[in-house]
């Protein structure tokens, strides 16, 4: 089986005045993603995917990585990462270079299931667990306008409207709204819109009012008054305060027995989650942004993290992703995998924890799991009772819509052994 084709397939956004029209409550998601598809001349075809830069993604697919692919065999997985990895480590490895090595070693592994007729759990060793735990973070999305509730009031009755469904767990950032955004100098506090709505990303904030911590507070009051312990909270941090203030937050939450604290600073300094670590009770989540196991190696080894979470479209894909989860094991640590991505890296990351010992929870956004995910791929994934499972089929067990790759909005790229380069 050799390689004979890369195609790359984003989403070209409509102008937002005309998505409101019809989705109010919604935002464009699918124009931040980059799928992959990778052809062989057996004609089984693998799917991958990753999320943000996509045309930048894309131009490291065609232009650096397809030449090292094509022609060859696609069932080298661990010679094919090495390889890629090893190119572009040569000129630092970070940001779009392993976006585009996790959507294509997400693709490889899906076509090792399918030439194998098995699921890439059993391709890994076989299952743990025949489905995992998820919680839903809590954006707003189709039918779900979760993101409003919380905001506005109802974060106890979101709660109940969850458990009402199954789910057990959920996911808020109470603080963010206090921090300092990318509307620069003369408005650091100014709302600031990407990708269609208000964004979470802002710099460093290193000042919060007792009254701000109090009104963040608040809203996880509201969800133990509602539903007492019913349900379990992890807390989203979004880089967003310095070690003092993440150390004011974290001990102001003691008291309301929160799942996690999640990324309260930016990943950039393990030293400083460690120090944050000693001086408060509430497990510490690290952190989709964190890329291979380099990366996470220094949270572990410095024990700067209770709980590691990596993002299988951003990490290293599949191959790097089952290398993180078993160096976490040898230190006790649980895995749980990171969404808000897209389908695809959805179920890659369910067959990864689906195999692995240490798997404690996976994030879902329930608007998208019953909303846009269904107009991308062809399968839908099973939710019941707050447990997700896999439908079984080979690789994957999902592929794209054909009248999504043909429609209006899509731009496909190709490279074949006579479109792309010789290095």
């Amino acid at each position: 089986m050799k390689i004979t084709k890369i195609e790359t397939i984003r989403v070209e956004p409509v102008p937002d005045k005309v998505w409101k029209q019809t989705r109010p409550n919604s935002r464009q998601a699918s124009p931040a993603n980059l799928w992959v598809r990778i052809h062989t001349d057996t004609g089984l075809t693998g799917l991958g995917e990753t999320y943000y830069a996509p045309r930048a993604v894309s131009a490291m697919v065609h232009d650096i990585l397809a030449p090292l692919l094509i022609g060859r065999d696609p069932l080298d997985i661990e010679n094919h990462w090495n390889n890629m990895f090893s190119l572009v480590n040569f000129f630092g490895y970070a940001g779009a270079e392993m976006r585009a090595i996790s959507a294509i070693d997400i693709a490889l592994w899906d076509l090792a299931g399918q030439h194998s007729g098995q699921p890439i759990y059993n391709l890994l060793g076989g299952r743990n667990r025949d489905r995992i735990p998820v919680y839903n973070t809590c954006v707003g999305y189709g039918k779900y306008p979760d993101y409003a509730a919380w905001t506005g009031g109802r974060a106890g009755e979101l709660a109940r409207d969850l458990l009402d469904q199954g789910v057990k767990a959920m996911k808020i950032w109470p603080f963010d709204r206090f921090g300092w955004t990318l509307a620069g100098p003369t408005d650091p506090r100014g709302k600031v819109i990407l990708f269609g709505e208000e964004t979470a990303i802002g710099v460093r904030t290193h000042f919060l009012s007792n009254d701000e911590l109090k009104q963040g507070v608040a809203i996880v009051e509201d969800i133990r008054r509602a539903v007492g312990d019913k349900i379990s909270i992890a807390i989203e941090g979004h880089a967003r305060w310095d070690l003092p203030t993440s150390v004011r937050i974290a001990r102001a939450l003691e008291p309301l027995d929160v799942m996690w604290l999640e990324e309260i600073m930016p990943p950039d300094n393990p030293e400083a989650f460690a120090r944050l670590k000693s001086s408060t009770r509430i497990p510490l989540c690290q952190s989709e942004r964190v890329f291979t196991r380099f990366g996470f190696r220094q949270f572990i080894e410095r024990n700067a993290a209770d709980i590691i979470m990596p993002d299988l479209s951003w990490c290293g894909g599949i191959t790097e992703a089952r290398k993180i989860a078993s160096y976490a094991d040898t230190y006790y640590l649980p895995i749980t995998t990171h969404d808000c991505i897209g389908p695809v890296a959805l179920w890659a990351a369910a067959h990864l924890m689906m195999h692995i010992p240490n798997a404690m929870i996976m994030e879902m956004v329930r608007g998208f799991v019953e909303g846009w995910y269904n107009d991308v791929v062809t399968d839908h994934i099973k939710i019941e009772d707050g447990y997700l499972s896999l439908n079984g089929k080979p690789g994957l067990g999902i592929s794209l819509r054909p009248e999504f790759v043909d429609g209006d909005q899509s731009r496909v790229e190709v490279s074949t052994e006579d479109q792309t380069r010789k290095w």
